[in-house]
């Protein structure tokens, strides 16, 4: 198959480029910068330069390109999970209008199937863990509720189109090499500086997924059923457990305990609900159809 992935030199793109690539596809990167074209060359891709935002050169590119498949993985996230908030209003416009033009192309064109990458981690499992039926945390304070807004409406626009197949891939937070929980990443940075705090009793529960984990969900999600996927570890595990295993897998000091009405005081509502509040994810139906086999977390 042609396959055009936008968003092809993040973390997940260039894993997602190399198991296409050993699966015998036709694939083509789309990118901005000139050093992400590099980076997508050299993976054995083909590089296209362009501007999601640009829906005129978007439509122009998918007239010539004529892919049958296309994987929207657009995101502008910063280097620093500490600066989320200043990029959230970037990251949401490049998902939502530049992603809206690359998916009203493959509409027009002749696109057979397009995989949009979803939130995994924003989803309310009430008292259990979520499944593929489980709303978006639209109502959660600050850049949660944000980003799950955003979520809803690109869940709401990959299922929309009578014309092609779409498959929304609902990760869990993404780690691995290139991504901010990993030895080198940001996180573990900021927490070996005493920086990350345990706030409350950690009560919210994660799920999360290997880059790599990832990438093979992607690939399997080129010929299985349309509709939505939880693409999560078998681990969801909560904050008050991974976190001072984190610290001690990046051998830094456990980290600090910090209580709510102090949180409130120096970080806001957010802060709280993000480690007290979120339920992880099930990942029964990715298991079933799109073989997902997830590594162990490394930190438990």
């Amino acid at each position: 198959m042609k396959i055009l992935v936008a968003g092809a030199s993040g973390a997940l793109g260039r894993p997602l480029i190399t198991r296409l690539r050993d699966a015998g596809h036709d694939v083509w990167g789309l990118a901005h910068r000139p050093e992400s074209l590099k980076a997508i060359e050299t993976l054995g891709a083909h590089p296209l330069q362009g501007n999601a935002l640009d829906r005129s050169s978007v439509f122009d590119l998918m007239e010539r390109l004529r892919p049958d498949v296309v994987i929207d993985q657009l995101t502008s996230l910063p280097a620093s999970p500490f600066d989320l908030a200043k990029r959230i209003p970037a990251d949401c416009t490049l998902r939502l209008e530049g992603g809206g033009n690359l998916f009203a192309a493959a509409s027009t064109f002749g696109v057979q199937r397009y995989i949009q990458q979803l939130s995994g981690f924003y989803l309310d499992g009430g008292d259990g863990l979520a499944t593929e039926a489980s709303p978006l945390r639209l109502n959660a304070p600050g850049t949660i509720g944000q980003s799950a807004r955003m979520y809803a409406q690109l869940e709401r626009r990959v299922l929309s189109a009578p014309s092609m197949d779409g498959i929304g891939l609902r990760y869990g937070f993404f780690y691995g090499p290139g991504t901010w929980y990993w030895p080198d990443g940001a996180f573990s940075h900021h927490l070996a500086q005493g920086e990350i705090s345990l706030i409350g009793k950690g009560s919210s529960t994660f799920s999360f997924i290997h880059v790599d984990d990832a990438a093979q969900a992607t690939v399997a999600a080129l010929t299985a059923p349309a509709g939505v996927y939880n693409v999560v570890d078998n681990q969801p595990t909560k904050m008050s457990a991974w976190l001072p295993a984190y610290a001690r897998w990046i051998g830094s000091a456990p980290p600090p305990h910090m209580n709510e009405q102090e949180a409130l005081r120096l970080m806001g509502e957010e802060s709280i609900y993000y480690q007290n509040n979120l339920t992880g994810t099930s990942n029964r139906k990715a298991l079933e159809i799109l073989s997902l086999n997830p590594q162990p977390l490394p930190w438990l």
